[in-house]
């Protein structure tokens, strides 16, 4: 079956056809650098990485941006809370803004490689681009899509019969732009901020309107257009809670500006509960990678949790979830490594059968049914089941192999670094070979345990013992 996925903007299933044929420009919105991202963000940010993947596998060439904001803005929460995220994190760690952006902007980067997400082509960050956002503000303003208040520059909502159209959040009492004060010069209350003034901001650029900062929607407005081009976009992606105002407020802010269609198809990923409920910092559940990892758990298995549920469902993120995540990563490790011994003699060009084209199938249709990572997941574990149930060898295991390496470019469970042998862990286990041989099994067994507790499991088989680095639960 072809490729279909779900458009925020039509809301409905839609066959996914390039703008131009063959090329996917992606927009992924990304983090906002004032703190360490947690399992929340990367939720949307892994279901992108799949997306991208499969993209890719299906043969089309995917051209991906993913934005990092470093301007601080106001609260969303409540706009007369005081002082915004990054201008707060800056005052407590007692650093510039700038430092404190490059700061978690670098750790937000290290943590996409420990989770396998796929570097995109660009990682903007909105500092880099204040003039082509002023330039945008004054075409808005020449257009009639806004209005300069003072030092202030607003988009003017009643100017855009189409606002609301992502959302359908149309309604005169909404103060759409959220993350903005109401104020009195503002022509409709529902108009928001592409331009502000405030002597306390800590970050302030020159404009034609005054020292100012941008607001939060017109960034990636100009981010997007600047790296993937003019013309309509094909993918943009972000979490449920972007749609509204966010979203909304950029197809005003591109349509009003520069009169087509800014984004094809809108993809926007649910959120992340965690034991069943909302995450929160006084909770101590709104996880961090670093903090998971502290806590014993690998990454990859962080990656499997966070992506094995449909992106457009609730998923529901508990530690015992990551250890059978865990258990089940390494037992695909296992079967890939099983199906490479037993293809020695095998060719991977050899006709596959009906049980791999079958499992083959399956994940193909589970993926091109918007994205089901859960369905896909079905053809994964039969293709695994089928290849113990005919005791796989040579050229079936060979094709297997090829199929489940195929599955994993878009799952991204196999791969890792190539890692030196280490010389005390085959000290290891040639003391527990010379204890068995001794027929001292309690220190033989001893030594395993120990080996398994530094991620090594030990295969022991007729043609000796073979080791390899498993993941810890």
């Amino acid at each position: 079956m072809p490729l279909v996925l779900h458009n925020t903007l039509t809301r409905k299933k839609e066959p996914f056809v390039p703008v131009s044929p063959g090329k996917v420009r992606m927009y992924n919105c990304g983090p906002t650098v004032y703190s360490a991202a947690h399992i929340g963000n990367f939720r949307s940010f892994l279901f992108a990485d799949v997306l991208r993947r499969w993209l890719e596998v299906s043969g089309l060439q995917v051209q991906q941006v993913m934005n990092i904001t470093d301007v601080g803005h106001a609260r969303d929460d409540d706009p007369d809370a005081g002082e915004d995220k990054m201008d707060e994190a800056a005052r407590k760690e007692r650093l510039d803004p700038l430092a404190i952006a490059d700061k978690y902007a670098a750790l937000f980067l290290q943590d996409l490689d420990k989770l396998g997400i796929r570097r995109a082509q660009h990682y903007p960050r909105a500092t880099q681009y204040i003039p082509q956002m002023i330039a945008i503000i004054q075409r808005l303003v020449e257009t009639g899509h806004a209005y300069v208040s003072g030092h202030d520059v607003y988009y003017s909502v009643a100017s855009f019969p189409a606002y609301g159209k992502l959302s359908g959040n149309t309604g005169e009492d909404l103060v759409a732009g959220a993350r903005v004060e109401v104020r009195e010069e503002k022509r409709d209350p529902r108009d928001f901020a592409l331009w502000k003034s405030d002597p306390h901001h800590l970050m302030q650029w020159d404009s034609p309107w005054g020292k100012g900062f941008p607001g939060w929607h017109i960034e990636c407005s100009a981010m997007s257009r600047a790296l993937l081009g003019e013309g309509t976009l094909d993918i943009h992606t972000g979490g449920e809670d972007n749609i509204f105002p966010h979203h909304e407020c950029e197809i005003a802010q591109s349509e009003g500006a520069f009169a087509q269609p800014f984004v094809k198809y809108w993809m926007h990923a649910r959120f992340l509960q965690v034991d069943g409920g909302k995450m929160s910092k006084s909770i101590g559940n709104l996880y961090t990678v670093e903090q998971l990892e502290g806590l014993g758990h690998a990454p990859v298995a962080v990656r499997f949790a966070l992506i094995r549920g449909h992106y457009r469902q609730v998923l529901n993120f508990t530690l015992d979830g990551l250890r059978q995540a865990a258990s089940d990563v390494r037992r695909l490790r296992l079967f890939a490594a099983e199906m490479q011994d037993a293809s020695a003699r095998g060719s991977p060009d050899a006709a596959p059968p009906s049980w791999v084209r079958e499992a083959t199938s399956r994940f193909d249709a589970g993926l091109n049914d918007d994205l089901n990572v859960s369905a896909a997941l079905d053809g994964v574990f039969s293709l695994l089941n089928d290849a113990n149930r005919v005791k796989a060898r040579g050229d079936d295991a060979a094709a297997a192999l090829v199929a489940l390496r195929r599955m994993d470019r878009v799952l991204g469970l196999l791969e890792s670094a190539p890692q030196s042998v280490d010389a005390e862990i085959e000290a290891l286990i040639a003391a527990r070979n010379a204890a068995r041989a001794a027929r001292d099994f309690s220190t033989a067994d001893s030594l395993r345990a120990k080996l398994a507790n530094m991620g090594i499991e030990l295969l022991d088989g007729k043609d000796g013992v073979k080791w390899r680095r498993t993941i810890k639960a």
